[in-house]
């Protein structure tokens, strides 16, 4: 998908090659992670759970379409992966500062 700020196109690339060290530096450092009901705060946080979901869920996601709510950035994700129901859609919501992920929750 086109059209995402840089910050989340990096993201979503990273993410897709299972890119730990990429992935996390698309966040700021007191970043915050919500995500199947648990927040993970902080960069040493985030990295275990990117590492702890990689290796869980073997996962790639597909951005379908975004908008701009308030200061967030809403994306619809199709996610396929080794889990029961695959592929599915969630929703990524971003609050990006300077350049890095602030905040992100998915559901």
């Amino acid at each position: 998908m086109t059209g995402l700020e840089p910050a989340l196109a990096h993201y979503f690339a990273a993410t897709n090659e299972h890119n730990v060290a990429e992935i996390v530096a698309a966040f700021a450092e007191e970043a915050v992670v919500r995500d199947e009901g648990q927040e993970h705060r902080g960069l040493a946080a985030i990295r275990r759970w990117i590492e702890t979901t990689i290796e869980k869920y073997d996962y790639r996601v597909d951005p379908i379409d975004s908008s701009r709510i308030g200061a967030k950035t809403v994306v619809r994700v199709s996610v396929h992966g080794g889990f029961p129901g695959s592929p599915i859609t969630l929703r990524y919501e971003f609050i990006v500062e300077s350049q890095k992920i602030a905040r992100l929750e998915i559901s």
